[in-house]
């Protein structure tokens, strides 16, 4: 496939532009209101650009000659016209799903997940639009510092449903971990206090198996915010179909397995260890001595799953939000009011004050 190609699904029944609606989890024409089950447009889809091909015009072709020259290393973008309006659609290397800047249909960049790109898996989004402005209204409310002025200056009209590409690890741990612990005893006698402490050697080993440990896969997404809104349900992730991506942004990786896998292996090894060390109890202190964790087995998969993400800027600071869009959990950073934060301290201080008078004079009564 031409790495130049867009995909836009159309409705059959009008022709409009159609997206895939989380409620409904079928592809949606919001001019007719017409249902349409994945499989069965993309074969229609399919079946149509198929139909249609050799109907483009040879125009003559817009060289660097022609031109201004090449692109810079530091300024390369894609160009693409859309099939609805002919709009031009300027992307970078890394977006693989969009929207038409002049008439607003949802495109697909097909050559950006062809190939070695394309994903395995993907997880549909489940939240819609409607639901993420609703949960981040709730977020800003449970904020009593938050400045009054955030609210009015900030806008959820920026709030962008990306599918965000990640790698999926699996592999097996074959571990021996050895740790130093001790246990203390007190008693007394009428002449002295006593302390013991028993020293102890432990080992443990074993095997543990891990699937699907994540690792963000676009060096865009901030790896914390993606790891604060996990997790992901994997029993609802399917085999990929580009029919998902409609309506909504996509990228696609530009951070490698091989790159991302030094995250993963960490995760995998910080979870081994907590999990050795919870058969350790009933002691005083437990530290590792020596730590030895093997990953056998290794297999990644490559996935896309839903986020949707806000970025806000306030008082020259921008603040970015993110939401699972599969599972709906939010996690963000929100301006504090310095002002209510004095208040609040003050507000303390009062009742502290009052609590300290009282105890005073409950004192002097009794």
């Amino acid at each position: 496939m031409n790495n130049n190609t867009l995909v836009e699904y159309k409705c059959p029944c009008c022709s409009g532009a159609i997206s895939f609606d989380s409620d409904a989890q079928k592809l949606v024409c919001p001019y007719c209101q017409t249902e349409f089950e994945v499989s069965a447009l993309k074969e229609f889809n399919d079946a149509e650009n198929e139909a249609k091909q050799g109907e483009e015009l040879n125009w003559d072709e817009y060289t660097s000659e022609s031109g201004s020259g090449d692109w810079r290393e530091d300024e390369e973008l894609n160009v693409y016209t859309c099939s609805a309006c002919a709009g031009e659609i300027v992307a970078d290397n890394t977006t693989a799903a969009t929207f038409c800047p002049y008439c607003g249909s949802p495109v697909i960049i097909a050559g950006k997940l062809s190939g070695a790109f394309r994903p395995d898996y993907v997880i549909p989004f489940k939240m819609n639009r409607d639901k993420a402005s609703e949960a981040f209204a709730k977020f800003m409310k449970r904020r009593p510092l938050l400045p009054k002025d955030f609210k009015q200056k900030h806008t959820v009209e920026k709030l962008e449903g990306i599918y965000v590409p990640f790698w999926l690890y699996n592999c097996d741990t074959d571990s021996h971990i050895r740790y130093r612990a001790t246990r203390i005893s007190r008693w007394s006698d009428s002449n002295y206090n006593y302390t013991k402490t028993s020293h102890f050697l432990l080992t443990r080993a074993g095997t543990l198996g891990f699937e699907r440990v994540p690792a963000d896969g676009s060096s865009k997404m901030d790896d914390t915010y993606m790891e604060a809104i996990e997790p992901y349900n994997y029993s609802e992730m399917i085999d990929f179909g580009m029919p998902y991506l409609s309506g909504f942004t996509a990228e696609k990786y530009d951070v490698t397995p091989s790159e991302a896998s030094n995250h993963a292996n960490q995760r995998i090894k910080n979870s081994t260890m907590d999990k050795f060390a919870s058969t350790t109890l009933g002691y005083a202190t437990v530290t590792p001595q020596s730590t030895n964790i093997k990953l056998l087995n290794g297999k990644t998969s490559y996935a896309l799953l839903p986020v949707w993400l806000l970025n806000t800027k306030y008082e020259g600071k921008t603040y970015t939000f993110a939401m699972n869009g599969q599972t709906g959990k939010f996690v963000g950073e929100l301006p504090v009011s310095v002002g209510r934060c004095f208040g609040m301290l003050g507000i303390i201080a009062g009742a502290t004050t009052l609590l300290g008078t009282l105890i005073s004079l409950l004192a002097t009564l009794f």
